[in-house]
């Protein structure tokens, strides 16, 4: 498949011929991400859809994805609204930042604290678990798993 492509200012047009048949145009146009600034080639209808899910705002698809994780990570349902807005304010904060003095240690950092957010971020529940799952108190809370016995038996001599 090969593709001509011919700018014409914020638009572009794209004609793809496969197979030697000759395609017909489609338009596509350039969309800037109003979080990160990532700009991309989209068509009208692509560009539409996308506004309408965020509000009016184009959001690219790894800012998306973003946006979801903001709002499953939340401990309450919060609106694609106000997820839009952590993850805008997030990404300018992290835009504005100067770079680090230790590289080494701002990545262990890093490291820490994505650990200590995926450790208090809810789960989803599993259809099949891994492991058996232990049984709750009654004031809702699960009791530490305590060994009884040794794990292997004692042979006798």
């Amino acid at each position: 498949m090969s593709a001509k492509v011919k700018s014409a200012g914020d638009a572009v047009a794209i004609a793809a011929a496969s197979d030697g048949k000759d395609g017909g145009q489609i338009e596509v146009q350039f969309a800037k991400c109003e979080c990160c600034g990532l700009t991309e080639e989209c068509t009208p209808a692509y560009i539409a859809r996308v506004r309408e899910r965020y509000s009016g705002r184009w959001v690219c698809g790894l800012c998306g994805e973003a946006v979801k994780e903001e709002i499953c990570r939340a401990g309450w349902r919060i609106s694609t609204e106000e997820a839009i807005h952590r993850h805008m304010s997030f990404s300018r904060d992290f835009r504005s930042a100067s770079p680090p003095a230790n590289p080494t240690e701002d990545l262990i950092a890093a490291m820490r604290h994505l650990f200590r957010r995926s450790l208090s971020s809810p789960r989803a529940l599993r259809s099949t678990p891994t492991s058996p799952r232990g049984k709750e108190d009654g004031d809702g809370c699960r009791r530490s798993l305590a060994r009884s016995e040794r794990c292997f038996p004692s042979v006798p001599r």
